[in-house]
């Protein structure tokens, strides 16, 4: 029998050794002269006063002090399954299975794909995985317990421990996989629903708690350990969207996208809750697309979910998984797209979660000056091929395992700029002396080449300020293969001027302009979202200029603009109500303003406007195409009007006259790319919304001018309004919305 010195009986003991499997549990010999199998059984017992191991055929060997609190003994045969009785003074004897008595679960080539950053579905890997591993016997049933296994390269050892063991770590002490930086251990009886951490011990001697990266479950903050979650049993009931889905390019259709914070949009809200009511306030509202603000576990209540500390783990607040699978398939049954908000750029310095996960930095880059300690974050390690497999199979487990649409990547340009929102000192260049991360730019385009091969029809959209050329290019064409990217520009400049005094826009034009150049040169998203409303800033509409009345109007005129603009529209929650109190996380919406008249009518508008959006593909299908958009002028000059033209692949076309002067126009005449007659199909200043009902009766009449201008028309255009023209040749019958 083998015989163990001292020191190491007490680094076993302790559950400091890289390896206990190599002592610990059942290992033969073979007598080479008799070929007599002997099965050595080594188990940690601290407590017992003695100890046995009783074989799958009954028979039961005592075991004898080894030192240390660990036993062993032998028997004449080649292993068998056993249970280990340890028998006490003063309590019964425990009879249980024994965790170094089992093999690896992971295989070698899914190790080797996770060093090569090639891993693309993590999650079944790494983590808690509830499994049965077949025994040796032939009879056996096998074992059921749960497989732990994290990464932690350069820890000198790693314990796991839960309600499984009492929150013993020594009886958890896990066995380092080769040379991966794996850890991995099988803990029979351990269970779904059981809570769990990882302890590891660094290179300077010190012991770490830390929460799993991959965990699928973690407990509501602010109590911060991971729980074993057994693989979903929900049943899916959107098999008709998922296949409408990758059968209908969302560049070609139309998407209006509400914005949800869903811890304050009815504080207090379930998944489940949600599953009724937001579903049935959005297909009211006509909106086709919710995206919710990040819903992986995040610390703070009162925060956004951008500091995300749980990757895999929907957050406890709201509900377990698969009440959120229930919310988005809910959605989905409605024809409602479901987007994430999603945060592969930084994560905060939580010790409990990634900062430092194994001692020193392993998922953030170790370069101190590219930290933003301003905000408390750190930036992911891209050059690290397992952090890479890490992000990579997060975006595969979100849109797969919970049928996402769609992520929007939030901080993409801090991402691909090393020097992004940070001072002259706070930033190291790339090798050619530039500011472009070329290790970030290389995984954004493995992202979307993995997402976009594994699963047709999902969206990747970009949050990125930077103007960074290519960002909705394919890969193979040196762009980053996003499908969308927010025009924040858009969402500043127009903000600015929506906010400007009435008599100072005529001047500042420029800021609503400027935005059409950029959508003929990528695929964009016009977001107005959270970030409008947060940090303190008051909401949209007491930022507008003017009365009561003309604060509405402008909101009206300012919408009614965005969704006739090219790109797809996002509108964070609270905007459709005519929002009066800054938005808080913890105070919710003002509902009751909707039994205020005007308030009303602005929610009445926004569901108008977006049926009529959905209804006309004049205005989605050619999103990107610059030869399906136009300036419109005409002989007269009025500073505060802008007028285009949008055109679908049926020769369908509307004309877009917005007015953004609080003045009634009486006599503008514009130049029209037809002559007949223009229908009046949306009003914003329609009496139903609240306005003031100037309207041209329900159309206007183009006529001919000449070769150079094909048709000319004049109209009426009321005071902070938007005028939606379709071209036909059917006189129109007047409505109270159109006139």
């Amino acid at each position: 029998m083998l015989s163990l010195n001292a020191q190491l009986l007490e680094q076993i003991a302790s559950g400091a050794h890289p390896n206990p499997h190599s002592f610990l549990g059942q290992h033969t010999t073979v007598d080479p002269s008799s070929g007599m199998t002997t099965t050595t059984v080594r188990v940690r017992r601290p407590l017992a006063t003695s100890v046995a191991v009783r074989l799958g055929n009954g028979t039961e060997v005592e075991l004898e002090r080894a030192g240390a609190g660990i036993w062993q003994g032998s028997y004449a045969s080649a292993p068998h399954d056993y249970h280990v009785v340890a028998r006490f003074a003063d309590a019964p004897d425990w009879v249980a299975r024994d965790p170094y008595a089992f093999a690896p679960t992971i295989r070698v080539h899914e190790l080797e794909a996770l060093t090569a950053g090639t891993h693309e579905r993590l999650w079944q890997v790494l983590g808690a995985h509830v499994l049965t591993v077949p025994g040796i016997d032939a009879d056996s049933r096998g074992t059921s317990g749960t497989a732990f296994s994290v990464w932690a390269p350069r820890a000198r050892a790693v314990r796991v421990a839960g309600d499984f063991n009492g929150w013993d770590g020594t009886r958890g002490a896990m066995r380092l996989l080769g040379d991966s930086g794996v850890w991995e251990i099988f803990v029979p009886g351990a269970a779904a629903g059981e809570a769990y951490k990882f302890e590891i011990l660094t290179t300077s001697d010190r012991w770490v708690y830390k929460s799993d990266p991959m965990a699928r479950r973690a407990e509501e903050a602010p109590d911060t350990a991971s729980i074993i979650t057994a693989p979903s049993e929900y049943l899916w009931a959107d098999d008709a969207w998922m296949a409408r889905r990758v059968s209908v390019p969302a560049a070609g259709a139309p998407m209006t996208i509400y914005q949800v914070h869903l811890g304050s949009w009815r504080p207090g809200l379930s998944y489940g809750d949600a599953a009724a009511s937001l579903v049935d306030y959005v297909v009211a509202q006509g909106f086709t697309h919710v995206e919710f603000l990040p819903l992986a576990q995040h610390p703070a209540a009162t925060s956004l979910g951008f500091h995300v500390t749980s990757y895999y783990a929907p957050t406890a607040r709201f509900g377990t998984p698969d009440d959120m699978r229930l919310l988005i398939d809910r959605l989905h049954q409605a024809d409602i797209g479901v987007i994430m908000d999603w945060v592969p750029a930084q994560f905060p310095k939580d010790l409990f979660a990634l900062a430092k996960f194994d001692g020193l930095p392993l998922y953030e880059h170790p370069e101190p000056r590219r930290h933003e300690a301003e905000l408390a974050t750190v930036p992911f390690d891209y050059r690290r091929p397992e952090v890479r497999s890490f992000l990579v199979s997060n975006a595969r487990y979100w849109l797969e395992e919970f049928h996402l649409d769609g992520l929007r990547l939030d901080a993409v340009a801090s991402m691909l700029y090393l020097d992004d929102a940070r001072a002259d000192d706070a930033w190291a260049p790339n090798v050619h002396g530039g500011r472009e991360n070329f290790d970030a730019i290389k995984f954004l385009q493995q992202l979307s080449t993995a997402v976009h091969t594994a699963l047709p029809g999902a969206l990747l959209i970009a949050e990125n300020a930077s103007g960074f050329p290519g960002t909705t290019e394919s890969p193979t064409r040196a762009g980053l293969g996003f499908d969308m990217k927010w025009d924040t520009r858009w969402m500043r400049d127009s903000l600015r001027f929506m906010t400007r005094q009435h008599a100072e826009r005529a001047r500042h034009v420029g800021e609503m302009r400027y935005s059409f150049t950029a959508a003929a040169h990528e695929r964009v998203v016009l977001p107005l979202s959270h970030e409008t409303v947060v940090d303190g800033r008051q909401s949209l509409l007491t930022r507008m200029p003017g009365d009561a009345a003309q604060k509405l109007a402008n909101i009206r005129a300012y919408l009614s603009f965005m969704w006739a603009h090219p790109g797809k529209k996002l509108l964070f929650m609270g905007t459709e109500l005519g929002q009066t109190s800054a938005w808080s996380e913890q105070h919710g919406l003002d509902w009751w303003l909707l039994e205020q008249p005007g308030h009303a009518q602005l929610h009445h508008f926004m569901s108008v406007l977006n049926r009529t959006y959905r209804a006309r593909s004049e205005l989605w299908s050619r999103d990107s195409d610059p030869a399906a958009f136009a300036r419109v002028g005409g002989p007269g000059n009025h500073p505060d009007v802008i007028a285009f033209t949008r055109r679908d692949f049926s020769g369908g076309t509307l004309a877009i006259v917005a007015n953004f002067s609080p003045t009634l126009v009486h006599d503008i005449a514009l130049d029209l790319p037809h002559s007949g007659v223009w229908h009046e199909i949306f009003n914003s200043d329609a009496a139903e919304f609240g306005g003031t009902g100037v309207s041209n009766l329900g159309m206007v009449h183009a006529g001919y001018q000449s070769e150079q201008v094909p048709a000319r028309a004049a109209m009426v255009l009321p005071p902070l309004g938007v005028l939606w023209l379709a071209h036909g040749r059917e006189p129109h019958v007047p409505s109270p919305t159109q006139g």
